[in-house]
Formats: structure tokens, sequence, C-alpha cells
């Protein structure tokens, strides 16, 4: 069984303050998106936002990732690196934002169109946003692990999508990735039990078409299998002895479309 760091008093802080900071870069990067730029342009925009705000990459250098940020486009589900790539108009943008600030990690993740997208990927991106708030609520004290990959996975497969299992939602503080391992998929009332000051980074990964996923040459960014679009929402909650606390929440409202394409 994993031994999940709780965080104390200190720690919460600590934690709040760089999840608020994380945050804050994702929403202004999401402002900036607009047909044309390169995913490099974007990734060069995280290190000048993140330095500006006294902070650094959680991602720049780790395991030797070559960006200062994630960003992945259409059937690519997770780790891709700014580079050449042009975003174009109706493209579905997912943006992951990892930062330490005072030795505290912030990780969060959203999924945008760029300008309007079709009504499919618009439903892509509200049921996989519906999954992850599902998790969320099923991350309470007393409650375990596998309630809330539980929770994922059924709301994943009742609106007819796949779960992403190579990748997983991790416990984060001083470390990126801490435990417990958080799968989208799993049994109701299994795992470890969750206890107060637990920070849990749940982050699911849902694909239109199959589940399963290739890497490409670069050794990091992984796209759909069968190159279907794909969608990637993520929070770091705190359990509490109540309700779950969103550690991430937008203090702003960004929109993840514009009014959708037709079919």
């Amino acid at each position: 069984m994993p031994i999940i760091p709780i965080k104390d008093a200190a720690g919460v802080v600590g934690m709040r303050a760089s999840c608020r900071l994380a945050r804050k870069v994702l929403d202004e990067l999401v402002l900036r998106l607009e047909p044309g730029l390169t995913t490099g342009e974007v990734d060069r925009w995280a290190a000048e936002v993140i330095a500006k705000y006294g902070a650094r990459s959680a991602f720049f250098g780790y395991r030797k990732f070559p960006g200062q940020l994630c960003i992945s486009v259409n059937e690519e589900v997770v780790h891709g690196i700014g580079g050449p790539r042009r975003l174009a108009y109706g493209d579905v943008v997912k943006l992951d934002v990892g930062i330490i600030l005072n030795g505290w990690v912030g990780d969060t993740a959203t999924t945008v169109g760029v300008g309007a997208i079709t009504p499919s990927r618009q439903k892509l991106l509200e049921r996989t946003q519906a999954s992850l708030m599902a998790g969320i609520q099923a991350a309470r004290g007393g409650a375990r692990l596998g309630d809330i990959c539980n929770a994922v996975e059924r709301t994943v497969k009742s609106a007819g999508y796949s779960v992403v299992k190579e990748f997983v939602g991790h416990g984060v503080g001083r470390k990126l990735h801490e435990d417990p391992q958080i799968p989208n998929f799993g049994r109701a009332n299994t795992g470890p039990i969750l206890r107060p000051g637990m920070t849990l980074a749940i982050e699911p990964m849902v694909n239109e078409g199959i589940g399963e996923v290739r890497i490409l040459k670069d050794g990091w960014t992984a796209v759909t299998a069968d190159r279907r679009d794909s969608a990637h929402f993520e929070h770091v909650v705190l359990i509490t002895e109540g309700d779950p606390e969103i550690l991430t929440e937008s203090e702003v409202r960004v929109p993840t479309a514009s009014p959708a394409l037709p079919a």
C-alpha cells in the first residue's frame, strides 16, 4: 500500500499558493491562443509568464522533458512538446502547466478550442470535464481512492468514450509525482482510504475513439492509436473532512470553446 503524504497547515498554505499560480499561468496562456500561432511560441510565452511570477516550470528538465509546458493538439493526448506546429481554426488544444513556487508544485490542465469547434469536439470536452468533476466529488475524507477512479470511468463510458490507461493522475506536493497513482478507471470501495491533508492531481485523459495510444519519435508525445481526438482536464484537490477543495480553480471564466461549428 503506498504511503501518501499528508500536508500540515504550512504545507496546505504552500500548495494553495502554488496551485493558484499554476492556474493563473494556464488562464493567461489560454487567453492568448489564436489560429496561426506555433506551439513553440506558446511554450516560450509559458516560460515568460512563469518567470514573471517568480516561479519555475515543474516540467522543464523533468526526466529530460524539453518543454516549459505540455501542449498537445487534436489527436495528441498528453506530453506534447512546443515546436513548429501551427494552431488552426477549430483545433482542440490541451495545455498542461506545472510550476514550482517556494518548493511546492502546482499542476493543472485544460482543453480548449481555437475559435469555434465542431459539436462533436465540444461534446468531448464537456464530457471529459464532467468526468473530472465526478472524480472530484468522490474525493472525500473517508472514501477510497477507487471511488475517484470509478467515478471518472463511469462518466466517460456513459458518453461512449474511452479512458487512456497508460497515463494516470497522482499525488502532488514537494514533488511533481507523489503517491498515490490515480488511474481513470477502477472499482469503487477499493484502494487506500482518503485522509484530510492529501493533495491529489485528478486528470482524466479521454479519447473519442479507442483508448490506446502511441508514442511519437520524440519519445514524449502520446497520440491516439486511431488518430481521433482526445481531451485532458486536471485539477489538484485537497482532501478535507467535508467537500474537497479545488486548489487549481480558475479565478476567471475561461471558456473551453467559442460557439460550435456545424457538425
